[in-house]
């Protein structure tokens, strides 16, 4: 395992990057990889090498659009996308991502708001990437691409939205029966007929497991044309990491601070692409997971041993998540957990803590929060003194508390008004097809929609 050698991307830039999986299987490049989505050994996509930057080669990027073609351009490099690359970012990046500065008595903390994309969650900039890179590589191909997508909450809405009447594209969306919010549910059931939803009986983990076994299944991989849209993809990771190097540069630029992050995180998608920008050379200080009552990070760091389990359900039902697949690029690219908590802190937060959270923060900034987001607020207020009087801290946002209403409107006593991209999305109406946790159900499925 290790850490990745690293190479100056200003002697590199004109070579192809190669991508290898986590277990060795490779090389194959940008194009193959976002098609395929998980390698064919079953592990997941890293490049051969990450690129180093300084804060100086960003000097001319204004724009997070500018701050991507830097940061992503080498990773286009060989690939047919490479003349893309501009249009494909302003297509990722056509919403703003703002970082508000929180009142805190003196401390620096904000709050990066991921919130404001089509279904109001941090998915959209990783989902509408990858629509975007994908329709260019699948849009003339007869036969579709089918791309699968297991969701604990968030992630299937965006890929729907992001894939929604493309021609060449077919989406799959599995996700828990009953462990989602309405709302969370309407957004995954109410697309074009190229969109499958698909209720499954059973707990996110099934959902991941069951799109796994079908990526693995040579005869329906060649039958359907298998990509992912999860975290595995790593077309979602590589433009998640982008907003982590826009929100230190510009920190970086005003106060001369590295920041540190608090990142709610379940398949730890999101944690790794700040990682990725961290690795990079980004001016990134302490990054610090915060997790929901599902502990499987947190006790591989305590016990150095990885153990998957069952995941619980919780408030925070995006991260709900008990086998984060993530884990495995984390501790290719870094390192086993006796390193890993060298270089990342994690913290656990229970459902009555996600109540007070999501109470103190109406109370004290003067606005609602989600119960992901709260886990981010609550981790920050328990850190240390000297943590918290040493660095600055950037809070990350993942999803607008609109989509949470049971659960937020009353703890904070008032009603939290609908984004208008959600409105319009919850005016749609919705169908989806209940399916058994295993793999001849998700076969079954497909083949009925042929």
């Amino acid at each position: 395992m290790g850490k990745y050698n690293e190479c100056a991307w200003r002697e590199h830039r004109e070579l192809e990057m190669e991508y290898f999986s986590t277990r060795g299987a490779g090389p194959v490049s940008l194009d193959e990889a976002l098609r395929k989505g998980i390698a064919d050994d079953g592990g997941l996509f890293l490049p051969q090498q990450f690129p180093t930057f300084a804060v100086t080669d960003f000097a001319a990027a204004e724009s997070i659009s500018e701050v991507a073609a830097v940061l992503l351009g080498p990773f286009f490099a060989g690939s047919s996308l490479q003349g893309d690359v501009e249009k494909i970012l302003d297509e990722t990046f056509s919403f703003s991502i703002p970082t508000t500065t929180l009142p805190a008595d003196g401390n620096s903390v904000s709050l990066l708001e991921l919130y404001h994309g089509p279904t109001a969650a941090f998915k959209d900039i990783g989902a509408g990437f990858l629509a975007a890179c994908l329709s260019r590589l699948e849009g003339n191909v007869d036969a579709p691409l089918t791309v699968l997508v297991a969701t604990s909450g968030d992630t299937g809405g965006a890929v729907a939205a992001a894939f929604d009447g493309r021609p060449g594209m077919r989406v799959a969306v599995l996700f828990p029966d009953g462990r989602v919010s309405e709302r969370q549910e309407h957004q995954l059931c109410c697309w074009s007929d190229n969109v499958l939803s698909l209720k499954v009986r059973g707990a996110f983990d099934d959902c991941q497991a069951m799109v796994k076994a079908a990526m693995a299944d040579q005869a329906l991989s060649v039958k359907h044309r298998f990509s992912s849209a999860n975290s595995i993809n790593i077309g979602r990771l590589l433009p998640q990491s982008t907003y982590y190097a826009d929100a230190s540069l510009r920190h970086y630029r005003r106060t001369g601070n590295k920041p540190g992050f608090i990142i709610p995180t379940g398949n730890l998608g999101n944690a790794s692409a700040c990682i990725m920008a961290r690795e990079m050379g980004l001016p990134i200080g302490p990054v610090i997971l915060a997790t929901n009552a599902n502990r499987a990070i947190a006790d591989y760091f305590e016990s150095l041993e990885w153990l998957p389990r069952a995941s619980l359900q919780t408030l925070a039902s995006a991260m709900d998540v008990g086998d984060p697949s993530n884990m495995e690029r984390l501790r290719k690219l870094i390192g086993d957990a006796d390193v890993l908590r060298d270089q990342l802190g994690v913290a656990t937060v229970s459902d009555d803590e996600i109540r007070a959270a999501i109470r103190q923060d109406f109370e004290e900034f003067g606005f609602a929060t989600c119960p992901h987001t709260a886990t981010a607020t609550h981790t920050w207020r328990q850190l240390d003194d000297n943590l918290v009087e040493q660095h600055d801290w950037i809070l990350v946002a993942t999803a607008h508390p609109a989509k949470f209403e049971t659960i937020v409107e009353p703890l904070i006593g008032e009603s939290v008004p609908l984004p208008a991209e959600l409105q319009e999305i919850l005016s749609r109406p919705a169908q989806a097809v209940s399916i058994d946790p295993n793999l001849a159900s998700l076969a079954a499925a497909l083949d009925d929609v042929g």
